[in-house]
């Protein structure tokens, strides 16, 4: 199981920001993405869809609070996600759809994600990348460092998963 520190922010100058996050980082892409989350137990199971892409079925699991939290997740690379989604769709059913537009940028080991996201407006994500042995003092540190420079205040954080916060917009 892969793991990494994440934090997650309603942009509240998403432009600026992003100017920011592009002048500190090494490299940006943009893409579209599907996320579809189905009902499972316990964790959060979805089946991402991106252009021109393989897609990907992700499981994670991870406290919901506010700032600097570890996330523990699997990544499977998917050939046939049509096929995928109908089974996962008819074992599990569907909880959510999320779409929404990343412009994703790296700084060194960490992700910053801008999405605006269908439904529930602009965000930023911070995502650390531990790799093993790595200190989860020190990337939960990076992590404030960078949420320093990104002026991402305590009020903006949120503490559920988009696909949370579209079941209580429901």
């Amino acid at each position: 199981m892969a793991n990494n520190i994440e934090i997650k922010a309603r942009a509240a100058a998403f432009d600026t920001q992003r100017e920011i996050a592009r002048g500190i980082s090494n490299a940006s892409s943009v893409f579209t993405q599907q996320d579809t989350f189905f009902n499972v137990p316990e964790g959060r199971l979805k089946l991402r869809e991106l252009r021109d892409a393989d897609a990907q079925l992700i499981f994670y699991q991870r406290i919901n609070q506010s700032g600097p939290t570890l996330s523990d997740y699997h990544i499977s690379e998917l050939p046939d996600a049509t096929g995928m989604k109908s089974v996962l769709s008819k074992a599990y059913g569907v909880r959510q759809i999320v779409s929404k537009q990343r412009e994703l940028f790296m700084v060194g080991r960490t992700r910053i994600h801008f999405d605006t996201v269908n439904d529930l407006g602009q965000f930023i994500e911070l995502e650390v990348v531990l790799n093993d042995g790595d200190s989860i003092p020190e990337a939960n540190a990076e992590a404030k460092r960078l949420m320093n420079q990104l002026a991402i205040q305590p009020e903006h954080l949120v503490d559920v998963a988009y696909v949370d916060l579209l079941d209580i917009a429901a």
